[in-house]
């Protein structure tokens, strides 16, 4: 799956606002819905939060993968959000989380979900690449990096 396939400009946000999870959450759902694919935006907030109760997604080194599954959408919708000065996202590593890249998915289709999740996680694994996002300065630049 190509990765900058699911996502354009208006879906990235270099400068998430909020100061918690729920903030951060309720930001990317709300950066997610510029995609006009989102039917109901409290269907797709709830369903990455019941998610997020169950396990954290913050994995390590400072990124954040929130996702959840809900009859709001008929395809994949991805975002990418950037919060420079972190959250605390429960990770892993116990490290604030910086980078999060933030998917719905359609329940009953797992494929495009699972291989997306794949595709984000072995950029994500480079340290060069995640230092090249937090510095991008416009949501081509975090877009070329992916």
């Amino acid at each position: 799956m190509n990765v900058k396939k699911q996502l354009s400009e208006n879906l990235v946000s270099l400068d998430l606002p909020g100061k918690t999870k729920r903030d951060v959450i309720e930001a990317l759902v709300d950066l997610a819905m510029k995609s006009g694919k989102i039917r109901d935006r409290q269907a797709a907030l709830d369903a990455v939060l019941e998610r997020e109760a169950k396990m954290s997604t913050g994995i390590q080194s400072g990124v954040a993968i929130p996702h959840g599954k809900c009859a709001a959408v008929e395809e994949l919708v991805a975002c990418v959000g950037i919060k420079r000065e972190g959250v605390d996202f429960e990770a892993l590593d116990g490290e604030p989380s910086r980078i999060f890249i933030m998917t719905i998915s359609p329940v009953n289709k797992t494929g495009p979900h699972v291989q997306f999740l794949a595709e984000v996680s072995k950029i994500l694994q480079n340290e060069e690449s995640r230092k090249a996002m937090l510095a991008a300065t416009t949501p081509a630049q975090l877009l070329s990096l992916l």
